[in-house]
């Protein structure tokens, strides 16, 4: 029992320097201010949508409202063979004040949503590229915010921040609490100067890089991987170049998914990635929350077993919740949700549900958008 305990202890101590690690990371990277320059960049924002009637009005109300001349950005929708009502809605929609096209995808690769970006991305003749999703809400100054960071940062690439709109069920709830390790995660890694992930659903990059770094080469046999691989070349070529653009104005909103079952294939979608980074760090740091993670789950199961001590359980969990929560609450204060709710018993059920999808992910198969993978 001592080995056991010594063993988990350790691991768990491995993953809780890891994260307070991300926590530091996080502070800093400073929050960024908003000036009053005149809009220069011009934008290409691309869209991909399947089957998105639900939400796509939401996004057309979002980007209607945005404050940044008409004359400097465009819409790219890309229909990936949708059979709802999406191209009518946009057809339809009465507030679009804006330049946009509607395109249809044309299918090259294992994955629907880079074949989406590649379709748009070579009609393009604005110098930025924004990618965002069809569920997703933008603030009013979303374009304002990335152009005044770009006149004063001169970056390649800017990442931002998603957040979810969450109620108050435990589903909801769950994938925000989700959502804010994930966004904790990133930041941190930005602060540590080991970016190494990002969310497609906010990223932004210069044109001429996409192309320059050869596009989605050498992984588009994946169907996920969008966001970081592009963005795990572009740290690999311009490590200075490639930031994090932190503000509350460049924060996009996004819908939770409605059942357990389509949370779990959107994270298997996710953790299917992993084993084709080309980051180091993001490699390791995976397989060291896989181990904390997995240290909680056997070491409770033991406790039933009466082969492990419930106190030395407990004070696992405890250590380990503790290290979450340095970087949990910071993420939180920023991402700024409506509410947070269950999160004793959302940090007690992740570890299984974490590493159920990371098993699963190693030979199982999933569902996205109607179609199997």
């Amino acid at each position: 029992m001592e080995i056991i305990a010594f063993l988990f202890f350790g691991i768990v101590g491995i993953y809780s320097v890891f994260i307070i690690g991300l926590a530091y990371g996080f502070r800093k990277v400073a929050v960024f201010k908003n000036n009053s320059s005149e809009p220069k960049s011009t934008f290409s924002i691309i869209v991909p949508f399947r089957n998105e009637a639900q939400h796509l009005p939401q996004l057309l109300y979002s980007f209607s409202q945005m404050d940044y001349p008409r004359s400097k950005f465009e819409v790219i929708f890309v229909n990936d063979g949708s059979t709802d009502d999406s191209v009518s809605i946009i057809q339809n929609f009465q507030a679009l004040s804006f330049d946009y096209r509607i395109i249809d995808s044309v299918r090259k690769s294992a994955s629907p949503k880079k074949d989406a970006i590649v379709t748009a991305i070579n009609l393009l003749e604005n110098e930025w590229v924004i990618t965002t999703d069809a569920d997703c809400f933008v603030s009013p100054d979303w374009l304002k915010t990335i152009d005044s960071y770009i006149q004063n940062h001169n970056p390649v690439m800017i990442a931002g921040a998603v957040s979810f709109s969450a109620d108050e069920s435990f589903l909801q709830q769950f994938q925000q609490l989700d959502m804010i390790s994930l966004q904790g995660a990133t930041i941190g890694s930005f602060g540590l100067h080991k970016a190494f992930m990002c969310n497609g659903a906010n990223l932004a990059y210069k044109k001429d890089l996409f192309f320059e770094l050869g596009g989605f080469e050498g992984n588009d046999d994946l169907a996920s991987g969008d966001d970081v691989f592009v963005l795990q070349k572009a740290v690999a070529k311009y490590p200075e170049k490639v930031q994090y653009l932190k503000s509350e104005c460049n924060i996009v909103l996004t819908e939770p998914l409605d059942s357990w079952k389509a949370v779990f294939h959107q994270r298997v979608r996710w953790a299917s990635k992993t084993a084709s980074y080309q980051n180091a760090f993001g490699k390791i740091l995976a397989l060291i929350v896989f181990g904390g993670n997995l240290a909680i789950v056997v070491g409770l199961l033991l406790t039933f077993l009466g082969l492990f001590s419930f106190w030395s359980w407990y004070l696992l969990f405890a250590v380990k919740i503790f290290a979450d929560f340095l970087l949990l609450n910071p993420t939180g204060k920023f991402l700024k949700p409506e509410q947070v709710r269950f999160f004793l018993i959302s940090n007690l059920l992740y570890p299984f549900f974490s590493t159920t999808v990371a098993l699963y992910s190693l030979f199982g198969k999933y569902e996205w958008k109607g179609r199997k993978f």
